[in-house]
């Protein structure tokens, strides 16, 4: 029996930047940026002082439907 691994059609990915995460959502799904729709949950907040409270940006990377 042979068992393909598929690749997820939707992921949500923190990383500092937005940009990085949706970089980091787009290798994990194996999707280019226009075969994707992306939803930033949550911009990076650098917290007081770059120090206190930061919190990672997050993005949930869709992959679209293809249509037959």
């Amino acid at each position: 029996m042979s068992h393909k691994k598929h690749k997820p059609q939707q992921i949500e990915i923190e990383a500092k930047t937005a940009q990085d995460a949706i970089k980091l959502g787009l290798a994990k799904l194996g999707a280019e940026r226009s075969e994707v729709d992306v939803k930033v949950l949550r911009e990076e907040n650098k917290g007081l002082f770059s120090m206190h409270g930061s919190k990672l940006a997050k993005v949930k990377v869709t992959k679209k439907l293809r249509k037959s």
